[in-house]
């Protein structure tokens, strides 16, 4: 893989989890402060960006982030229980930009008649088609993500030129503003739009030069996304009042474009969507697909996980039907609040990671600590948040904690519990 498949495999990722999946939530819960959340959101990537990119270059291995853990948490349950978090959160993933492909397909096919068992259906297709061309290898990934980001980035710059040129400027004057509070929860989701960027760290043992590859790779993503997602978020408040958006939050960018562009521009609109949520689940299943191999190889799952049949780690199609599951058993604003804060957790230890590694990794003291207060900021924000308007997501998040606390105390029992003898001489 090279810069440009890279790049395109972070863009596939963090476009079609943000953008066609939660910008309506987004636009919804701050109103015309969006644009502030994005941006704030954006900076607090490229902050984050900066340990990835350090961290992927000094260490271009498949596991990525659970690999920065273990070299900077070598014992103990922490490195263990936040390995085991961030692949759920990309399971989590995988079924949130799956519900968005099914709103997007079953709205498009159907219309407003489809009914959420349509949708289901065809997000459970999409996820196990996207989940063989995985197999095929990671050449396939990177070739897939190139073509899908082109099309669908072409498509997006077409919604945005014609929508700013007639931009009306009376619709986005009657969205109101909001509070800080209100703002900083905003950018837990708005910061989950961008949280695909991490996942461009698992490809890191695919490219040939890790060092040049991937800081440019990284932050070249990071960057073009900030303005597409600025972009966007005009296109959304100057074309949709507050009352249609809510009608259509899962699918708002193709509302968007029927004001502008008619019906044909809202079918072209919606292909893009649905090229989008397919790419981010590609994105994603590339990293569950070397993750799994990673964890059971460091003992941090079950041995049965990365035994392979036919080349394939078992964990992969466990991860697979767990995301099916969810897909079919939620909505998707409560497991999109569950991937926003677990990636907060998630990346905050990767900063902690970056900060102990710092003297080999490399890395200016500033951008971590800056980007750690910032990440934790939000982190609180969003839980206080989430506790007064959804208790019960709130109550899930921890008992998915302790589940993956447990679960590495269970696997690793005797180690934790006992010192190892000293080595013989």
């Amino acid at each position: 893989m090279n810069v440009w498949s890279v790049t395109a495999l972070g863009i596939g990722s963090m476009v079609g989890a943000g953008i066609f999946a939660l910008l309506g939530q987004a636009t919804l819960l701050a109103g015309r402060d969006v644009l502030l959340s994005f941006l704030i959101g954006g900076v607090i990537a490229l902050l984050a960006g900066y340990s990835f990119a350090r961290l992927s270059a000094r260490y271009p291995e498949r596991g990525g982030l659970i690999d920065y853990l273990a070299e900077a948490f070598p014992k103990g349950l922490f490195a263990g229980t936040l390995s085991l978090v961030y692949l759920v959160t990309l399971i989590v993933t995988v079924a949130v930009v799956g519900k968005s492909f099914g709103a997007y397909a079953a709205q498009l096919i159907f219309g407003d008649a489809a009914g959420r068992g349509i949708a289901n259906t065809l997000a459970v297709l999409m996820v196990l088609a996207i989940a063989f061309i995985n197999l095929v290898g990671s050449g396939a990934v990177g070739r897939a993500e190139i073509l899908l980001v082109v099309i669908k980035l072409g498509i997006l710059v077409l919604l945005i030129a014609a929508s700013l040129s007639g931009f009306n400027s009376g619709i986005l004057a009657k969205w109101p503003s909001v509070g800080w509070a209100t703002l900083t929860a905003s950018v837990g989701l708005t910061f989950f739009a961008y949280a695909g960027f991490g996942m461009m760290a698992n490809a890191a043992a695919s490219v040939a030069d890790p060092k040049k590859v991937m800081p440019r790779a990284i932050f070249l993503a990071i960057s073009l996304v900030i303005l597409l997602y600025l972009a966007l978020a005009l296109v959304i408040l100057g074309n949709l009042p507050a009352d249609r958006l809510a009608h259509y939050a899962d699918t708002a960018v193709a509302a968007a474009a029927k004001p502008v562009l008619g019906q044909i521009g809202y079918t072209i609109v919606a292909i893009g969507g649905l090229l989008a949520t397919a790419s981010a689940t590609n994105a994603t299943m590339f990293s569950i697909l070397n993750l799994n191999a990673d964890l059971a190889q460091q003992g941090k799952l079950p041995q049965f996980f990365g035994q392979s049949e036919l080349h394939v780690p078992r964990g992969f199609p466990i991860a697979v039907a767990i995301a099916l599951a969810l897909i079919l058993a939620f909505p998707l604003g409560a497991i999109a609040n569950l991937a926003g804060v677990t990636f907060l957790i998630a990346y905050l230890a990767v900063l902690a990671a970056h900060w102990r590694l710092r003297e080999t990794a490399g890395g200016m003291r500033l951008p971590i600590v800056l980007g750690a207060v910032l990440m934790a900021g939000v982190l609180l924000g969003s839980l206080i948040h989430l506790g007064r308007e959804q208790p019960a997501g709130l109550l899930l998040i921890c008992l998915m904690l302790l589940i993956c606390a447990a679960s590495e105390w269970l696997i690793g029992r005797e180690e934790y519990r006992s010192p190892k003898p000293p080595a013989q001489e």
